[in-house]
């Protein structure tokens, strides 16, 4: 009989941010793959439907899980099947198999480190997601890395977003430009703030936008603008523009990710509140579907809760059990 690995056997990575996903997720997963009364599984179209099931309901996607199931069909047709431990080998292989062409060992710490300074990111996504805090949060991972940052308040048309932000720049000792009247020009701010950063050696530059989808032209239009007159100042600015999506919205963050590269080209992805849902399988089908790494996941309100990306590991811990009620034991 087949018992899923113990904690003691495998370091866990994410125990804390897929509590809830690995809840959900495993506990079905074993009722299938971790049957008491059977030595064997009949790889038979119940049994995949099944598994198809637990993908929709984790968030992955019904373009990924269906490549999932696709190419589990194909490995178990060509590949010896001999127990519930191969076929559950087979399908967390499968999904790790998605990141391999996505995911990038180039920290951005390493990057920023070997590129021409300043170097520029420009943050977006819609209101609501955390965008904001991120920013605040990603300032004060940096600057622990040994890096001085500026900050640019570019979503000039959200009075809250400004105070936010300045809140955070306190709390991190990070300098702050923004314009002294709201509906100033976004674009005129990121200049500044590239020029200050320019003339003061600064080795990274975040650059807040703003996120209203409802205006897809609008905003369309914004961040195109933003990004020509940053250009003025350092040619090959943007060098980074990082999507900020809430974990929690599901199916609602293909969308986001799906019109905001429609028009601008996303390099990164961070994302949020990853600890708060059971549907943690979004991060599989986005990185599958769009092919855009994901290098940071936010996990609580604390100003150290960000917490770099990992995809193997994030995979390892998607499977594992890190509960006594989990465990399955032979008997």
């Amino acid at each position: 009989m087949f018992s899923p690995p113990k904690k003691k056997e495998i370091k866990v990575a994410f125990d804390h941010e897929l509590k809830k996903t690995r809840e959900s997720f495993f506990s079905r997963v074993k009722n299938i793959f971790f049957r008491k009364s059977k030595l064997k599984v009949e790889i038979d179209i119940d049994v995949l439907d099944h598994i198809e099931e637990i993908l929709l309901s984790s968030d992955i996607g019904t373009k990924t899980t269906i490549k999932i199931i696709n190419n589990l069909e194909k490995r178990i047709k060509k590949e010896k099947y001999e127990d519930n431990q191969k076929l559950y080998e087979f399908l967390k292989e499968e999904m790790k198999v998605l990141f391999m062409d996505v995911i990038k060992n180039e920290s951005l710490e390493r990057t920023i480190k070997y590129e021409k300074k300043p170097y520029v990111i420009m943050m977006i996504g819609v209101n609501g997601v955390g965008k904001t805090t991120t920013i605040g949060k990603l300032a004060f991972f940096l600057k622990k890395k040994g890096f001085n940052l500026i900050i640019g308040a570019s979503d000039t048309f959200r009075a809250a977003a400004i105070r936010q932000l300045e809140i955070w720049s306190k709390k991190v000792n990070i300098p702050l430009i923004k314009q002294q009247h709201m509906q100033a020009d976004p674009a005129s701010v990121a200049y500044d703030t590239l020029q200050s950063a320019k003339s003061k050696n600064t080795d990274v530059v975040l650059i807040d936008t703003a996120g209203r989808l409802q205006n897809k032209i609008g905003l369309m239009e914004e961040l195109s603008k933003i990004s020509r007159v940053m250009k003025k100042v350092i040619p090959e600015a943007p060098h980074e523009i990082m999507l900020v999506l809430d974990a929690t919205t599901g199916q609602n963050a293909f969308e986001q990710v799906k019109k905001f590269s429609s028009f601008v080209k996303v390099s990164s992805i961070i994302l949020t509140k990853l600890e708060g849902t059971a549907k943690g399988g979004v991060v599989i089908g986005i990185m599958d579907q769009f092919k855009i790494p994901i290098k940071y996941i936010g996990i609580g309100e604390k100003i150290q809760d960000l917490k770099e990306f990992d995809g193997k590991k994030f995979i390892d811990s998607f499977f594992i059990s890190t509960t006594k009620e989990d465990i399955i034991q032979d008997n």
